[in-house]
């Protein structure tokens, strides 16, 4: 019978990988604790529509890229292929918008998107999402900015650089794709097929086209900055200047647009070049329109996602990231010891100290040699005759350092294990 394998743009996480993503993770919830972010937490599945009308049916990611199916109810029922419109249908649905004033809400999940995998992009991968709704305020602009630059620079990251444009309103943007399309048109034979295909449906987007005579092209097509109203270029200036007054360099590149079709005014993209290439590791805008869209009331609100998988993979090659240390292993022999570790095991784990216990039941020069490849400090031995007479040896590791004391007197010298362990630890 044939193995079942994971699916193709899918894949396991395993426990030497963890450790980095729980060191994302946990200097993440670090960062955004300190700048009263509160976690939020909604379902991985939604009605279809709310995607439609909250991404656009003109995008790539509902027209090609969903993974929908019709439930047993005969819901059309999608997997989110993004974070954020399932996190204002919650703030919609909960009715968070009801004692006013600002939410800052983050969450961090898996989402799903049928596109072609390669390095760092999964047809289920994860993001880190963070927003802030109920301020139009430049200031919430460069707030997100500041965190989502804070998150990645306590990471290790220090070759960033951050990328803003202005997408203007919804009339800025509209007279933008009526000059566009017009610039456009005549090269319509000579753009890539999927530029193409876009011109009529969603036309900035061929802005972010990878192919090199579309590219060619585009360098000469009118300029979004140049289309924006004077309260859309009076809001981007702001931020400009905010970013400034932080020392947070910036450049200004008129063809970032963004994905998707809820982005107002300010865009951005944070890129690393740590490991020599750019790699964009960040990105996010803000939506003013969104919450209203939604069937919610007219809330403004700006965010960001970072891609974890990308993120991980940067981590792991700048890094090198000690998997975590045991404090103690325990190696036991016989009818009377083995049950005996439990016991201990557990008495040291309720005082804090992590413990594993050894249960291959081979040969003690085995289970020596196991102890030494786990990383733990201290292997404590438990033969009969130590069960027997309610003692216990510990040796030290690093040191050899041998002596045999009743379990007791190792349970009541807490406190002095945990300095040693404290000691060795910086050694």
């Amino acid at each position: 019978m044939s193995n079942i394998q994971a699916l193709r743009g899918t894949r396991d996480i395993l426990p030497d990988e963890v450790t980095v993503w729980q060191n994302m993770e946990s200097t993440a919830r670090d960062v955004l604790h300190r700048a009263a972010y509160r976690e939020i937490r909604p379902p991985m599945f939604e009605q279809t529509e709310l995607f439609a009308r909250g991404i656009g049916e003109a995008t790539d990611v509902v027209g090609k890229e969903m993974y929908s199916f019709e439930d047993r109810g005969g819901r059309s029922i999608t997997l989110r292929p993004e974070i954020t419109a399932g996190l204002v249908r919650a703030f919609i649905s909960n009715k968070l918008f009801a004692s006013g004033g600002v939410q800052r809400l983050w969450h961090t999940g898996p989402a799903f998107r049928y596109e072609r995998p390669q390095k760092g992009r999964q047809r289920q991968f994860h993001q880190l999402d963070v927003e802030i709704l109920g301020s139009r305020d430049p200031r919430a602009d460069v707030e997100v900015i500041a965190i989502a630059t804070d998150i990645l620079q306590a990471l290790g990251l220090k070759s960033l650089s951050l990328d803003i444009n202005s997408v203007g309103n919804g009339a800025d943007r509209q007279a933008y794709r009526d000059a566009l399309v017009s610039y456009l048109t005549p090269y319509k034979d000579e753009l890539d097929a999927d530029s193409q295909d876009r011109l009529t449906r969603n036309p900035l987007r061929i802005l972010d086209s990878k192919d090199s005579r579309t590219q060619e092209i585009v360098k000469g097509a009118p300029s979004l900055l140049d289309h924006l109203s004077e309260d859309s270029q009076n809001h981007f200036n702001q931020v400009q200047q905010q970013l400034s007054t932080l020392d947070i360099d910036f450049t200004i590149n008129p063809r970032l647009v963004r994905g998707l079709d809820y982005y107002t005014h300010t865009a951005f993209e944070i890129m690393s070049a740590d490991l020599g290439a750019q790699a964009t590791v960040c990105g996010g805008g803000r939506y003013d329109g969104l919450v209203q869209q939604l069937g919610g009331p007219e809330v403004p609100a700006i965010g960001f996602a970072i891609g974890l998988e990308r993120l991980a993979i940067l981590l792991q090659q700048l890094q090198s990231i000690p998997a975590p240390t045991l404090d103690f292993y325990i190696v036991s022999r016989g009818e009377k010891a083995e049950p005996a570790t439990t016991i201990l095991a557990q008495s040291l784990r309720h005082q804090g100290f992590s413990v594993e216990i050894d249960l291959s039941g081979s040969a003690f020069g085995k289970q020596f040699k196991r102890a030494d490849r786990s990383g733990a400090l201290g292997c404590l031995i438990l033969g009969d005759a130590e069960a027997v007479e309610g003692t216990v040896q510990l040796k030290w590791l690093s040191s050899g350092e041998q002596a045999e004391m009743p379990q007791s007197a190792l349970l009541d010298q807490a406190d002095s294990l945990r300095t040693k362990i404290a000691t060795l630890r910086q050694s």
